[in-house]
C-alpha cells in the first residue's frame, strides 16, 4: 500500500497483445488504485519459453499505450521477493496458467490472485494459427495447377 492507495502488479509476456490480455488487466485495475504492468524481457521469456514474435521494446510501448496501467516496468525475473518491497505492492494478478507459482507471495502479505483466461485467445494458439494459415497458402502457392493439368514434357 502506497498512503491509502491499493497497489495491483501484474506482468506477463503480451506477445502478439489480443482480448485475454485486456481483459487481465481491466481485472486487475478494478482490484486496486494503482496498477502496475511488469513486461517480460525478451531474455526472461527465451529462459522459460520460444522468443516473442513481437520484441520488448514494441510490447512495452503498447503496455504504455493502453489504458489500464499507471506504471509499466520491465520484467527481468520471475521471482517477485523483490518487487514486492521495492513496488508496495499488496494484489499481484497473473494468468491461471501460472496457478501456485507464486502462492510463496502470500507470506510477504501480498494477495495472489490468479486470473481465470478459461478457453479461447492466447498467444500460442494465435501463433500456431497464423503457422498452419501461412502453411496453407504455402501449399496454395506451390500447386497452382488445376488437378486435371495435363503438362507436357520436353
Amino acid at each position: 500500500m502506497i498512503g491509502n492507495k491499493t497497489v495491483v502488479y501484474t506482468s506477463g509476456t503480451f506477445d502478439m497483445l489480443h482480448i485475454n490480455h485486456l481483459k487481465m488487466i481491466e481485472y486487475a485495475r478494478a482490484l486496486g488504485d494503482i496498477l502496475i504492468v511488469g513486461v517480460n524481457t525478451d531474455e526472461l521469456v527465451a529462459s522459460y519459453k520460444s522468443t516473442p514474435i513481437i520484441p520488448f521494446e514494441e510490447r512495452i510501448a503498447l503496455m504504455k499505450a493502453i489504458k489500464g496501467p499507471d506504471v509499466v516496468i520491465p520484467q527481468k525475473s520471475l521471482d517477485h521477493t523483490d518487487k514486492v518491497k521495492k513496488l508496495n505492492f499488496d494484489i499481484f494478478v497473473v494468468g491461471d496458467d501460472w496457478v501456485g507459482k507464486y502462492d510463496y507471495l502470500k507470506e510477504q502479505g501480498v494477495e495472489v490472485v490468479y486470473f481465470p483466461y478459461g478457453d479461447g485467445i492466447s498467444s500460442s494458439g494465435l501463433k500456431k494459427r497464423i503457422y498452419n494459415n501461412y502453411k496453407k497458402l504455402q501449399d496454395k502457392a506451390n500447386n497452382h495447377l488445376p488437378a486435371d493439368a495435363e503438362v507436357k514434357s520436353r
